[in-house]
């Protein structure tokens, strides 16, 4: 960037005052900038943007702008021309054009001097073509783009009115933003895009003809609770929201195409943006190690791979994982050369002022100095200009930026949700405006010498399309899923199960290494370099591994580990370990990496000792990261890698374990989603086994056991008081008046402990599940297990054949299959409410209730989760210890072992539903 030449340096000193005005429009100027759509963002008058406030008075008063607004493209400042003149009135107009329109900028917090003159020079250059210079073309091109997501949203509505699609109306703007990112991109060299982004215009941007190229037979066969996987792989599929895409887009101008990786999202929002970056980054080396760059020195990171991460508003200022994200954006063994971040900023539920404790959503970006874009959404094109303006920055400073989308959603949070209850004045504008198709329509027809469109030519275009539509519904019926999951760099690889044959999967390989390469490795790991200064107690670790190689014996973990990875690398494969302080090793015993302690250069003997061609040895020293992915998502890229992760877990290390390690009592609750409602596997699980396993009772099962069996023969009470030592209670109410009594009793005890509620859906509305007022009246408690209603204490005892175990919000389900069946005298069900502690004489009073003296009683446990998941893994001992003096064994009714929570097909959820509660009534 320019350097200040003396005239400019003299020229700001002469009109200090103008320099600070202009300086502070830069600053504030996005603070009065038309970037809300609906005009509800509350702006007060900016006094930092009158002139006035510097001693400027006079509109007509003529000065100097050299070296204070950068009017000329920067090789023309760089020379020393006859100074240029305009009046106040000129200057304040032209300012405000630039930062006080429909895109607002902020820049001006960069430490970087150069950042803010590169922008200072692009925004203020009379010689950039503005926004409104788009061809007829382009906007023709945009015009299609906009309609086409919302006849697709139409339609949808219209055949799958119940569906949450997640639809794009108000927010259609993001698909031109896009699609102008990508075009810029491909024209300046990108080849391959790393797309992550949530559920909100997802399949907006899937469905071909669109952008992403998905087809819309293969979407609405899915939407019609058919798999999206062929069935003999026997995966469980995911939801519609979670689709992805891999297409080749061809763009004007481009010399290659440009191929868009959609990468696979869960429902935590923003989960995938570190693997996206971590597979951009992994995708970026893969290139430059090939033949074809490998010899080109100017290729470096970010030529050929870009990622592109989608936002909502809410979530990128919400989620610790953006802020980690962020962190790790500019670290030297995460970067991928630059993402550029799309905030679709449709004005979350929760209104502003309660989501976030900034201005903006995108003010976390700021940790990284990173520029902000705020665009108004309702202009199509200003929103492309954003982009590319975005892109020129990544491209040219290989740093992340941020585009703050600024639109609104006409629906709630999903079609089916009424927003009005909650933020009513916001509605009643959305639903009075014009769609932005409608808009750019209507602008478009109002240029009339350019001849764009026509009104039967938009009428035509939208009966066409939706037609389109109803013929790929038609053809849904007869569509047969396939993928393609071993192309490319996973050519070779198998899939490990039907119907790959067996005898395929080489499930034992052998994987000896001969003794000759194990020493050399071992003597190559420990290699210092000549006039190396290392760390006079590393000498110890050097020669104990040298004497360990000599002998044969004494091998140490570290010295194994060494043995594996360098002879991976000889085979070819890279290897990669991050985590904090993974060179020496958390424990100092690896010292993969040597630090000079003259002048802490880095030598990593493994990597000195081998040539480029075979694999290399990264070690990422990384910030302290708890969620960020990155490792996963290069894993996705590169099979050839060995990805390592050192990292913890958050509820691990502080909410199961924090009163044993320091002494701090929690009160916390955690209400977290859990049940089985056909909405696949990232809306079904709170993951209540892993609670479960590191829950931390007083007593052990056989203790137990001994416990109750002398508690029979003396007649004691069986009352242990469990909870004062138990790291932390999980329930799973299934009444509004338990889920009130447990919270109630959170703070009435006179000690804290974190409470984990399985959290149910469906019954939030039940009428089945609804509690009587009497039942919320003082002398009422939570009750760990709640017996059956349909039975008395004694008079039905010796009639009852099975007795049910359950949790949740199955028992409703098994009450109404056994009043269909009017088996009610035949079958007790009996609910536990808090699974941990564990209520052992709740339950065993209930076995003693219903259990007949003549040991004809079945009892088993129901639950609607897999049988390795939910509470079974922590009741099945358990309840065999309460039944092996009866002399009994509970059974197992449910789904079968599997790797997620629930299958992302509607059709196989209900059928697995019903064969279970099949077993579980017919007695």
């Amino acid at each position: 960037m320019s350097t200040d030449t003396p005239s400019q340096i003299a020229n700001r000193i002469n009109n200090a005052p103008l320099m600070r005005f202009v300086d502070s429009v830069r600053i504030h100027g996005h603070r009065a900038a038309k970037v809300d759509p609906l005009d509800l963002l509350q702006r007060d008058e900016v006094a930092a943007l009158n002139p006035e406030r510097y001693g400027l008075n006079d509109p007509d008063a003529m000065y100097s702008i050299d070296g204070i607004i950068w009017h000329k493209p920067p090789e023309e400042s760089r020379r020393d021309p006859p100074s240029e003149k305009w009046s106040l009135r000129q200057i304040t107009e032209h300012l405000r054009s630039v930062y006080l329109g429909r895109i607002a900028y902020e820049y001006m917090h960069s430490p970087s001097k150069t950042e803010r003159l590169w922008f200072s020079h692009l925004l203020e250059s009379t010689t950039e073509a503005p926004a409104t210079g788009k061809t007829p073309i382009q906007r023709r091109r945009i015009w299609e783009l906009l309609t086409r997501s919302e006849v697709f949203d139409q339609f949808l509505q219209i055949r799958f009115p119940n569906l949450k699609r997640y639809g794009l109306e108000g927010g259609e703007s993001m698909i031109p933003a896009l699609d102008s990112l990508f075009h810029t991109a491909s024209q300046a060299g990108i080849e391959h895009i790393i797309l992550a982004m949530p559920h909100r215009g997802r399949l907006n941007l899937l469905t071909e003809p669109t952008l992403l190229k998905y087809s819309p037979t293969a979407l609405f066969h899915k939407i019609k609770g058919e798999s999206d996987i062929p069935e003999e792989l026997g995966a469980s599929g995911d939801v519609i929201s979670h689709l992805t895409a891999n297409p080749t887009l061809a763009y004007d101008g481009a010399s290659l195409p440009l191929k868009v990786n959609l990468l696979p999202n869960p429902s935590h929002l923003e989960a995938a943006n570190p693997v996206a970056l971590g597979l951009a980054r992994a995708k970026q080396y893969t290139l430059l190690k090939s033949p074809e760059y490998a010899a080109n020195s100017d290729c470096s990171l970010g030529d050929k791979v870009m990622s592109v991460q989608i936002h909502g508003d809410a979530s990128f200022a919400g989620q610790g994982i953006v802020m980690e994200s962020l962190g790790l954006s500019n670290l030297p063994h995460f970067t991928s050369g630059g993402s550029v971040h799309l905030i679709v900023n449709i004005g979350y539920t929760t209104p502003a002022a309660n989501a976030r404790s900034s201005t903006y959503c995108s003010d976390i970006a700021k940790m990284i100095s990173a520029p902000i874009l705020h665009v108004n959404g309702d202009y199509p094109e200003d929103v492309a200009r954003a982009m590319e303006i975005a892109f020129k920055y990544r491209n040219y400073f290989r740093k992340d930026i941020v585009v703050d989308l600024m639109v609104y959603r006409r629906w709630g949070h999903n079609e089916l949700d009424e927003p009005a209850f909650t933020q009513p004045m916001m509605y009643r504008k959305i639903r009075s405006r014009k769609s932005v198709p409608t808009l750019y329509e209507e602008h478009l027809l109002a240029i009339q010498d350019l001849e764009i469109l026509s009104p039967p030519e938009i009428q035509d275009f939208r009966e066409d399309y939706k037609s389109h539509l109803e013929s790929q519904l038609a053809a849904q019926t007869s569509y047969t899923p396939s993928v393609d999951m071993l192309g490319g760099k996973w050519t070779g690889l198998v899939w490990p199960g039907p119907p790959t044959a067996a005898s395929t999967v080489n499930r034992n390989p052998d994987t000896g290494v001969d003794l000759n390469s194990l020493r050399k490795i071992g003597l190559n790991s420990v290699q210092v370099p000549n006039g190396f200064g290392i760390h006079p107690r590393l000498q110890r670790h050097v020669k104990h591994r040298l004497e360990s190689l000599e002998k044969g014996t004494g091998i140490d973990w570290a010295t194994a580990e060494a043995f594996a990875w360098g002879s991976l690398m000889l085979e070819g494969h890279d290897v990669r370990i991050s985590g904090q302080d993974v060179g020496r090793g958390t424990f100092s015993h690896r010292h993969a990496m040597l630090v000079n302690q003259n002048t802490e250069a880095v030598a990593v003997p493994l990597n000195t000792a081998l040539p480029p061609e075979h694999g290399r040895l990264e070690l990422a020293n990384s910030a302290s990261e708890e969620f960020a992915l990155f490792e996963y998502g290069l894993s996705w890229e590169r099979p050839t890698i060995l990805p390592i992760w050192e990292a913890q877990v958050i509820i691990d290390t502080f909410i199961s374990s924090g009163e044993a390690k320091w002494l701090k009592q929690s009160g916390i609750v955690m209400l977290l989603p859990h049940g089985l409602d056909g909405a696949g596997p990232e809306h079904s699980s709170m993951r209540l086994e892993r609670f479960l396993q590191v829950n931390c009772p007083t007593y052990s099962i056989t203790s137990f056991l001994e416990l109750i069996y002398f508690s029979k023969l003396t007649n004691d009470s069986l009352e242990p008081d469990d909870t004062l030592n138990i790291n932390m209670h999980i329930a799973n109410p299934s009444t509004p008046a338990q889920y009130f009594h447990i919270l109630r009793r959170q703070q009435h005890r006179n000690y804290r402990k974190p409470l984990i509620i399985a959290s149910p859906k469906s019954l939030l509305r039940s009428p089945a599940a609804a509690s009587n007022l009497n039942e919320f009246e003082p002398g009422r408690t939570f009750q760990p297990v709640l017996l059956d209603p349909a039975h008395s204490k004694l008079d039905r005892k010796n009639q009852v054949e099975r007795v049910i175990f359950c949790s949740g919000k199955i028992y409703y389900d098994l009450v109404a299959r056994r009043e269909k069946g009017q088996l009610g005298d035949k079958m007790a069900i009996v609910r536990v409410e808090e699974l941990a502690p564990f209520p052992w004489k709740a339950i065993d009073d209930a076995l003693d209730m219903y259990m007949s003296q003549a040991g004809k009683t079945e009892v088993v446990w129901v639950q609607e989760e897999p049988e390795n998941q939910g509470p079974w893994p922590h009741m099945k001992d358990r309840l065999n210890n309460l039944l092996a003096k009866r002399g009994d064994m509970v059974k197992f009714i449910g789904r079968k072992v599997s790797a997620v929570p629930a299958v992302g097909v509607g059709k196989v959820a209900q059928r697995e539903k019903k064969e279970f509660m099949d077993k579980a009534i017919n007695i």
